[in-house]
């Protein structure tokens, strides 16, 4: 194999992405990650520099296999947390950063990042060691991956809980709550009346309908939410206009409005398969609307396509109640620094525990009636 590294996602032909990238999932288009450089969402003075691996065949004549790859200064945006890894090399003297990390820059959906039809996932992760120990690199991350059992020695293993919706070929969203024992279908019905009765409407707007007054709400909804936490947005504006502009993402916009003033958002993205939410934003508080916009609606608009699935995005126990099952992620993990190593293995392996029994639990509280 001859191994390549690139620092922009177009200096790989359309034609080889198409070739070995056979996933519906609109995170793994060229167009996307291409959208994220472009707009200036994922660029070095953000601490996302684009170190995109290529491997092509001993004659350097095709392309084997993409794995999407950054060299971080920071862990924001990743949705699997090593800030505690961190602090602790910075206790001990030791530099944490910079380190690699494959993923889909700020979208925590599991997926096969490594973009090929004959490399497989344990062969990348030992050019990935190679390569961290050649030219610095302290550590490397690989995300929301498919799960393997064939790992180099030093890998370390990682789950997180997502709470995602299934659809069971539901008729409707009355039909999905038939599901529900009594109480719980009773609150949910609550729930989606009270909209109504605060006066609230609800509009969806497809890709080709979100004119620049919906972008630009929308917009200002995503930063406010940063903005609450004290943070800036990830994303810039114009990820998104290159994104309602791209043929290759089917976006679902839903809004409300109350007295015909726009004051929440939620952004979907579609593929043939699944929903994916992704943000969501408020200028005015109104009780429920997040769990209508970001939830209901969803489920709704899956049963009425007859998708598989919604993955809402991650986190939020509050999820639970309202038909989201808890399914275990998976990510792998290299560190340099071999004194760390058996400290972290032990951490890991003590999360996936705890991580696994915390997965029943929550199963344990959903709404189904064969629950109780």
């Amino acid at each position: 194999m001859k191994i390549n590294f690139i620092d922009r996602i177009n200096q790989i032909s359309a034609t080889d992405w198409q070739r070995l990238n056979h996933c519906v999932s609109p995170f793994l288009q060229q167009s996307f990650f291409n959208a994220l450089e472009t707009s200036h969402s994922t660029v070095a003075a953000n601490g996302w520099q684009p170190h995109h691996m290529l491997i092509h065949s001993q004659d350097n004549q095709q392309l084997k296999a993409i794995l999407p790859l950054y060299i971080k200064q920071h862990s924001w945006g990743e949705f699997v947390f090593d800030w505690a890894w961190a602090d602790a090399f910075k206790r001990h003297g030791y530099d944490y950063y910079p380190k690699l990390v494959s993923t889909i820059p700020f979208t925590p959906v599991s997926s096969n990042k490594l973009i090929s039809q004959d490399i497989s996932q344990r062969e990348v992760m030992q050019v990935l060691i190679d390569h961290c120990q050649q030219q610095g690199f302290n550590s490397w991350h690989l995300l929301f991956c498919p799960e393997t059992d064939q790992l180099p020695e030093g890998v370390f293993s990682r789950h997180t809980v997502q709470f995602q919706w299934f659809n069971r070929d539901y008729l409707d969203f009355e039909h999905f709550l038939t599901t529900f024992s009594a109480r719980k279908r009773k609150n949910t019905r609550k729930e989606r009346l009270s909209i109504a009765a605060q006066g609230l409407e609800i509009q969806r707007f497809r890709s080709d309908q979100i004119t620049e007054r919906e972008l630009e709400f929308f917009y200002l909804t995503y930063q406010l939410t940063y903005a609450k936490r004290g943070h800036t947005p990830h994303l810039t504006k114009a990820f998104f206009q290159q994104i309602i502009k791209n043929a290759a993402s089917d976006v679902l916009l839903v809004i409300a409005s109350h007295q015909q003033n726009y004051v929440a958002a939620a952004w979907f993205f579609v593929d043939q398969h699944q929903l994916y939410g992704r943000y969501w934003g408020c200028t005015e508080y109104f009780p429920n609307l997040h769990f209508e916009l970001c939830y209901y609606q969803g489920i709704e608009f899956c049963i009425e396509h007859q998708l598989h699935g919604f993955n809402p995005g991650t986190q939020g126990e509050h999820k639970i109640q309202r038909g989201f099952e808890p399914i275990l992620t998976h990510s792998y993990h290299w560190i340099k620094q071999p004194e760390f190593r058996p400290p972290i293995e032990a951490f890991c392996a003590q999360e996936r525990q705890e991580l696994r029994a915390y997965q029943q639990q929550c199963r344990q509280a959903l709404p189904f009636k064969n629950i109780e």
